[in-house]
């Protein structure tokens, strides 16, 4: 996977594991390896400022994501799934810290950020939470993901709870 991290919030957050769950993520997915991301890490003034151009909401927000090729994971039947670029996810680390201090299971701030990431990822891919059983289906993803990663890892706890609504 091609996957570049672009941090232009000008706070420290943990880069490699952004990376590592986003490829986690995709390789989970089955999205053909030669893929391409982005993700941006973004201050709160420049996620209000897309928040409000592109979803004409006020106020930042934790994660947007903006697809490119559409990919989607494939069939179980096909072979060779589809290569392609798969978009932009924009992180806003204010906004996760805030997240991670109100969950139920307290987190950090790049506790957050990894969740958030796969959280961008699985709407590049076209899941959505508008209805409940799509909530359902994509939170449920979610959580395999980031559990599945945080195994693979070595890193003991609970998972991060989903704080997104």
């Amino acid at each position: 996977m091609a996957i570049d991290v672009n941090n232009e919030s000008g706070t420290e957050v943990d880069e490699k594991a952004i990376l590592d769950v986003a490829r986690y993520a995709l390789a989970r997915m089955r999205i053909h390896p030669l893929s391409e991301l982005s993700v941006i890490v973004v201050d709160a003034d420049a996620m209000e400022q897309l928040h409000i151009q592109w979803m004409d909401l006020p106020g930042p927000t934790d994660v947007m994501s903006f697809p490119m090729d559409e990919l989607r994971p494939p069939a179980k039947d096909e072979e060779e799934p589809p290569q392609g670029l798969l978009g932009d996810i924009v992180l806003c680390p204010e906004v996760a810290t805030k997240q991670g201090e109100e969950a139920p299971t307290k987190h950090s701030m790049d506790e957050e950020l990894q969740l958030l990431t796969v959280h961008g990822v699985l709407h590049l891919l076209g899941y959505d939470h508008e209805e409940p059983d799509e909530k359902a289906e994509m939170f449920g993803l979610q959580a395999a993901i980031i559990d599945g990663w945080r195994a693979e890892h070595g890193i003991e706890g609970p998972s991060p709870a989903p704080t997104i609504t």
